[in-house]
């Protein structure tokens, strides 16, 4: 059994040695037949997949949502995957649609249920589904951005890089962005920036710029702030926060607050401003009407001149033209004022004066083209200032109401009219002295100026009235003409003053002279002189009256005349000619033309000391007028020297005494030194065929010489010069060098010696 046991042993080596060779061989073929080990993951990831899908059904009214990628990566953190070639669809059904976003990489965490690309996505917003209903027009329609993080419980949408957007009718940018598919609400975080295209036949898009923009699909608004600014061609708008509405044509409303605008165009300029602006827009996004509140302001630049509205609320019309919005009418309410300033004129050129009109409501209508004003209404009372810019113009101020004015070309203004007009014109200073202002008043105004802009004419109607300083006037009609200062008055036309007053069919008042002419059937009544003590002729106590047929001023009415059948009077005396004029400074009286003038002597109280029908009672009868009577072709009176000189053919007449000769002069007493019954004549000197005629009860004498002199007081003639001779019809015929005749006594002497009865004196019956 020894000898078997180490046989055992071998045996059992040996199989064991065929078991393990064996083992190798089939270890070796089975590793050669084995397949190839999988490669090693990356790090922080724990498996891969191709094709993967994530869904996730609505629930309580949120948006369903399904999640694919080409290539899936599970990351060591618990619910966190990579994926590449990614689809996130959020579908609504309450819009019907769905938003779709794409991105080459992203991050889907399914714990927290949101996705983040780190590169740039797209969303794809209103993607129809099969029971899809019309979805408003101005939606966003895509999105593009990088960073983007999204919530697949809500759909949201948000990054804080950059971000550009495209909308149905528009596009945009900004710097950070959100969007809720679920409320269809876009926030634009900064620097935002929109573009919105009209549907017009030649879109002209506008740009909206903000510092935050809220959009609110579901409200069809956009809301902009803490700033705006809006810009389309040649307008710019920009405010503080502003609110748009929109509808399927694009924008219909903007509304701002603490905004200004303008517009801008060749050889024009428009600019507005209010506290709170509203722009209102039509179906193919024109301006159709802007609405400005509180301190509300407008100007307008032409070629002529700027004009500037300013008013608690204006409100601009405009209409298509040429695929463009036009001006076509301002209406301003509340303390409006329309101030317009003309543009200078050029070199060696005065500046025009400004014009300032203020009134509760004025409404402007614009020339086609909205370039330029065409008419300007003030319905209300108003009040319309001409402000001077050069020393020789004139401050003006007119009140009244209905205000309709007429422009020309170049904002310049052509006419204008008002109902109810008061007009106040404020006069440079006189003698160191204030000047004072001309006032008028009239049921209506009318106004036009020339071609340079200059107020040409001012024509009021119904019962005008002037004043100025003491100067008052007033007729049915006044037409002012402001180039040479002159008013004319027609129709029923009056002017007075302290100095007197005139009345006529037509007076023209000279401003600045203070002189006047009058036209047809003249009246006047002059306040006489008062230094002196006054004669027959020129009476210190009595006005002067006056009619002519015409009547004219000069050297500041210091020169007074009158023509054309004039007649001029004081009480009962009365001087007649075709032309008559009063010099007040060289205290004259001159009359030209069939001169007729009728003095009246002081009626005597003293008792009568000679029979009644004595000839010098005749003369000075108690309670008698008696009146001296003198034709002639010319007279010049001399205050000063109190004395009257006639000339041309002169006849006196004064009671039973003619005088004819070829001149007299006249010679007047003082009337303060002048008793009652005492003649204002003292004496009168004819000169050249002179002859005095005398008739009385059944006698006349008559006589001649070439000079003669006439006492009124003591009734004494004397005649000499040529051949003096005294014809009595009783007593026959005198001649002698020198004739000395009391009218009064019947005296006569010759050469100064008494005569024999028969000769020289003649005893009356």
């Amino acid at each position: 059994m020894r000898r078997i046991r180490p046989l055992f042993l071998i045996s059992i080596l040996g199989i064991c040695v065929y078991l393990a060779y064996t083992y190798r061989l089939r270890v070796e073929e089975q590793r050669r037949n084995a397949p190839p080990p999988p490669p090693k993951l990356p790090p922080r990831v724990r498996s891969t997949a191709e094709s993967w899908r994530w869904e996730k059904s609505s629930e309580n009214g949120g948006p369903a949502v399904s999640v694919k990628a080409k290539d899936f990566k599970a990351l060591e953190e618990p619910s966190r995957f990579e994926l590449e070639k990614v689809e996130l669809k959020i579908c609504s059904e309450q819009k019907g649609a769905c938003d779709l976003v794409t991105s080459d990489h992203a991050e889907f965490d399914l714990a927290a249920s949101s996705l983040y690309s780190e590169g740039e996505a797209d969303i794809t917003m209103g993607i129809p589904t099969e029971e899809t209903q019309p979805l408003p027009a101005g939606r966003i329609v895509r999105i593009r951005s990088s960073g983007i993080r999204f919530d697949s419980k809500t759909g949201k949408a948000e990054t804080d890089r950059e971000v550009t957007f495209e909308l149905e009718k528009g596009q945009g940018r900004a710097i950070g962005a959100q969007y809720d598919p679920a409320t269809r609400e876009l926030i634009l975080r900064s620097q935002a920036e929109l573009i919105w295209k009209d549907q017009g036949p030649k879109p002209r898009p506008m740009k909206v710029e903000a510092g935050h923009v809220v959009y609110k699909e579901a409200e069809a608004k956009v809301y902009l702030s803490p700033w705006s600014k809006f810009s389309r061609d040649t307008m710019v708008l920009e405010g503080k926060a502003a609110t748009v509405t929109l509808d399927k044509d694009g924008i219909r409303l903007v509304e701002t607050t603490d905004a200004k605008g303008s517009d801008t165009a060749p050889h024009r300029k428009i600019e507005y401003a209010a506290g709170e602006l509203t722009l209102h827009f039509s179906a193919n996004s024109e301006i159709e009407r802007i609405v400005g509140r509180t301190n509300a302001r407008l100007v307008t630049t032409a070629t002529q001149a700027v004009t500037t509205v300013e008013t608690n609320q204006v409100e601009m019309e405009f209409e298509a033209h040429r695929d463009d919005s036009v001006l076509k009418k301002v209406t301003a309410r509340g303390a409006s004022r329309v101030h317009s300033k003309p543009l200078p004129a050029g070199p060696g050129r005065a500046p025009l004066e400004s014009k300032s009109l203020r009134s509760e409501v004025i409404e402007l209508a614009m020339r086609p083209g909205g370039q330029e004003i065409e008419t300007m209404d003030a319905p209300l009372a108003s009040v319309l200032e001409f402000l001077p810019q050069a020393p020789n113009q004139k401050q003006r101020r007119i009140e009244g109401e209905a205000f309709h004015f007429a422009y020309a070309p170049g904002n310049q203004l052509e006419s204008f009219r008002a109902r109810k007009a008061t007009t106040r014109t404020e006069n440079p200073p006189k003698d160191n002295k204030p000047g004072p202002p001309a006032i008028t008043n009239s049921a209506e105004l009318a106004a036009e100026f020339n071609a340079q802009g200059e107020l040409a004419r001012l024509e009021q109607w119904g019962d005008f009235r002037y004043q100025e300083g003491e100067r008052r006037a007033r007729a049915e009609r006044a037409i002012f003409q402001p180039q040479i200062e002159q008013f004319m008055l027609v129709q029923q036309a009056r002017l007075w003053d302290p100095q007197g007053a005139t009345s006529a069919d037509e007076i023209v008042l000279d401003q600045r002279t203070e002189d006047f002419r009058a036209e047809g059937n003249v009246q006047s009544s002059q306040t006489p002189n008062q230094k002196g003590g006054g004669t027959a002729m020129l009476s210190r106590e009595e006005p002067i009256q006056a009619k002519a047929a015409r009547m004219w001023t000069r050297q500041r009415q210091t020169v007074i005349t009158y023509e054309g059948q004039a007649v001029l009077w004081q009480g009962a005396s009365r001087l007649q000619a075709d032309r008559i004029e009063i010099d007040r400074a060289r205290s004259l009286l001159l009359a030209y033309g069939g001169v007729f003038s009728q003095l009246l002597d002081q009626p005597s109280d003293a008792p009568r000391s000679e029979p009644s029908n004595s000839p010098k009672n005749r003369a000075a009868r108690p309670g008698s007028p008696v009146f001296t009577l003198i034709r002639a072709s010319s007279l010049v009176y001399s205050d000063q020297e109190r004395m009257a000189h006639y000339s041309g053919g002169v006849s006196l007449k004064r009671g039973d005494l003619d005088v004819k000769s070829q001149q007299l002069r006249a010679f007047f007493k003082d009337s303060s030194q002048t008793k009652p019954g005492e003649s204002s004549l003292e004496r009168a000197v004819a000169d050249g065929s002179v002859l005095i005629i005398q008739d009385l009860a059944g006698r006349t004498k008559r006589g001649s010489s070439e000079h003669a002199e006439y006492f009124v007081a003591e009734g004494r003639v004397v005649l000499e010069g040529g051949q003096p001779q005294l014809e009595d019809s009783v007593q026959g015929l005198t001649r002698g060098k020198q004739l000395i005749y009391y009218a009064n006594d019947d005296r006569l002497l010759v050469n100064g010696v008494p005569q024999h009865p028969a000769v020289s004196k003649v005893r009356r019956k």
